[in-house]
């Protein structure tokens, strides 16, 4: 939309921009420009004007739009093309519907709301307006399945280094795919493989992202408060999110530019970044749990544990309960 590329004019730099030099830069007239200029004062954004200089962007609203992110995404893979949306079921969702109708790689779906955001085993995301970061990105990797395998892992440890490249604080990751802040979860991160039906070739992968971003406790919940934590609880306010949109979005194309060849570097990362190893640990099975202490993430991002009778599993899926995180105590 034309406001979107007025916006992204009015965001490089500092200096006034005319309505004269944007309507030549995008090919409309000087009223369409001024057209576009009172839509975004009415969406909130500050814009001032002076005779014979131009317009400045003083001030922005807390809203996720294409013209919020294009000029930081510019030249990346992901996000080449954005979609900000209102509301949606689901982001992977959203992402996967475009995937089956042949979109191309590097899309990134966000929204304000999600009324059926998705956690790992079925779970549900709350997903409130406007008080979260809610996104999905759509890749089409080149390697093999086991490789694939290790990309909820990769993803966690971009998204540690985007949060705090936007926010300076640099969340833990609880085994395999949580972000854990002062010991309760700030983000949860879903991926998903489109395979063929005859080969079980991976056609796709869609990698979906939820972070806290201004939840208070009273928007959590009696039941989930104990439990969640947002970046504004942490920080003391919250953080734009368009500023952290962006920030996720760069460390996961600069993640997918080295997948899957930099494994000893993201590995390097995980262990670093992984909460779990040096912990007790209860593993969830069918029927039954068993407590365990994880000793160390294995080559391939699995965790390894050790039981009381002294034999080691490599954990590669299931559910894995923290001493001490997300509620879990003796």
């Amino acid at each position: 939309m034309l406001r979107d590329e007025v916006l992204s004019l009015l965001k490089q730099g500092d200096e006034p921009r005319s309505g004269e030099e944007m309507s030549r830069a995008l090919g409309v007239s000087r009223a369409a420009v001024w057209k576009a200029i009172e839509a975004l004062r009415q969406e909130g954004y500050g814009i001032s004007s002076a005779p014979r200089r131009g317009y400045v962007l003083e001030s922005s609203p807390d809203r996720l739009s294409p013209g919020e992110l294009s000029g930081a995404l510019a030249g990346r893979l992901l996000g080449r093309e954005l979609l900000c949306l209102e509301r949606v079921d689901s982001t992977n969702d959203e992402v996967k519907r475009r995937a089956a109708a042949g979109a191309a790689e590097g899309l990134a779906v966000l929204a304000e709301e999600q009324t059926g955001g998705k956690g790992r085993r079925g779970r549900s995301f709350l997903s409130p307006a406007g008080k979260g970061l809610y996104l999905s990105v759509l890749l089409r990797p080149r390697c093999s399945l086991a490789e694939l395998m290790w990309l909820t892992s990769w993803t966690a440890v971009a998204v540690c280094g985007g949060i705090q490249a936007a926010c300076g604080v640099r969340p833990g990751i609880k085994w395999t795919n949580d972000l854990v802040l002062e010991g309760r979860k700030v983000c949860g991160i879903l991926t998903e493989l489109g395979l063929e039906g005859e080969s079980a070739a991976p056609q796709y992968a869609v990698v979906g992202i939820g972070v806290n971003v201004s939840q208070t406790e009273a928007d959590f919940g009696p039941e989930v408060a104990p439990l969640a934590v947002s970046l504004a609880q942490v920080l003391g306010r919250p953080p734009r999110r368009a500023a952290l949109a962006a920030g996720v979005l760069t460390a996961l194309d600069d993640m997918y530019r080295a997948f899957p060849r930099a494994r000893a570097q993201y590995l390097e990362a995980y262990r670093r970044d992984c909460l779990t190893v040096g912990r007790e640990v209860r593993l969830l099975r069918p029927g039954r749990a068993e407590q365990g202490f994880a000793e160390g993430v294995d080559d391939d991002f699995s965790l390894v544990v050790r039981f009381p009778d002294g034999r080691r599993e490599h954990i590669s899926s299931g559910e894995i309960s923290v001493r001490g995180l997300f509620g879990y105590a003796d």
